[in-house]
């Protein structure tokens, strides 16, 4: 008998690393769609660094998973049974499904993909939110343009290799930090970006000054920390920070200290900006568009770290994301 696998949320995590007794692992019985609905069989869940915010309690962009309730994930699948009149069985979606194998959907903010563009789990990737998020984040936050100095950190992860690529596409320099020489490596021979800076070398700011010999225009900050505070001072007048991500403080077990260097933000005159990929969601396909077009066209590589292991291995999977683990995109078969 077919049974829906499903992470539900018990306990709220202490600081550090998601530990395995935060989540409740079980079978239940598989939904039966009501009028209106249709049923997924999910394939693929995306691992994304905001799960981790998204366990704590406390104000946030999106309320905080309550306990007892099914780990939220974005997920991509089949439909596999439907009372709904624009889903049929076949179809391939993309959507807040959850960490589960199985989930109903009323359709809404759920989207159907082509899989001639690309394979269904690059739809929770590079065509999905992270792919979104790079592409607003540097073209719409950044207002990079050609010419500029595009730096990006966590720059092998899903979103970074991505705003490098757009940035060359857009006729920047980009200029990728990683940590470790392989993934640098990859960066500028895989990815085409034009330097790569690894933090695990030190002498970071010697690093970004030869990579940048004509300071930074465009930061896309994924890290923030040292990180961050070593940009800061590289920054040109004018320049803009796009905050997408601080993933240094994530997993901190205290509160890590603001930026040394805040003050280049008033001698430079930079602008800052927090975004949330869903703040233009209303120009998603305007993105969608121009994203299958540079993926079909063989000019946006898809960065893409697929683990097996099911509902089961969510928890040991989340966690690579924060300790660097992963390369890529990265996802859960299940």
């Amino acid at each position: 008998m077919t049974m829906n696998r499903v992470a539900r949320l018990v306990k709220r995590p202490a600081p550090g690393l998601v530990t395995p007794e935060c989540f409740e692992i079980a079978d239940e019985a598989v939904p039966e769609p009501g009028d209106g609905e249709f049923r997924v069989r999910a394939e693929y869940v995306s691992l994304d660094p905001a799960m981790r915010g998204w366990i704590n309690e406390g104000k946030s962009y999106v309320p905080p998973v309550s306990l007892g309730e099914v780990m939220r994930a974005f997920s991509a699948g089949t439909v596999e049974a439907s009372r709904h009149p624009d889903f049929k069985e076949g179809d391939q979606v993309v959507g807040l499904f959850g960490v589960q194998t199985h989930a109903i959907s009323d359709g809404t903010r759920v989207q159907k993909v082509d899989p001639e563009i690309a394979p269904l789990q690059s739809w929770i990737g590079g065509l999905g939110m992270p792919g979104l998020t790079a592409y607003f984040g540097l073209l719409r936050v950044g207002a990079a343009k050609e010419g500029d100095t595009v730096v990006v950190s966590a720059a092998s992860g899903a979103v970074g290799s991505l705003v490098g690529q757009i940035a060359k596409l857009k006729g920047c320099r980009a200029v990728g930090i990683a940590g470790g020489p392989e993934k640098c490596r990859a960066l500028i021979e895989e990815d085409g970006f034009d330097a790569a800076v690894d933090y695990k070398a030190g002498d970071l700011g010697a690093q970004l000054d030869a990579a940048c010999p004509n300071g930074i225009d465009v930061d896309f900050e994924n890290v923030g920390g040292d990180i961050l505070d070593a940009i800061l001072p590289r920054m040109n007048p004018f320049g803009r920070i796009a905050v997408c991500g601080l993933i240094s403080a994530y997993t901190a077990t205290s509160l890590p200290p603001g930026p040394k260097n805040i003050r280049f933000v008033l001698t430079m005159r930079l602008k800052m900006q927090g975004f949330i990929v869903f703040d233009f969601a209303e120009d998603n396909a305007t993105a969608l568009a121009d994203l299958g077009q540079w993926v079909k066209a063989g000019k946006l590589r898809l960065r893409e770290d697929v683990r097996e292991g099911g509902v089961d291995a969510f928890v040991d999977t989340l966690n690579l994301l924060y300790t660097g683990g992963n390369f890529g995109k990265l996802s859960l078969k299940v």
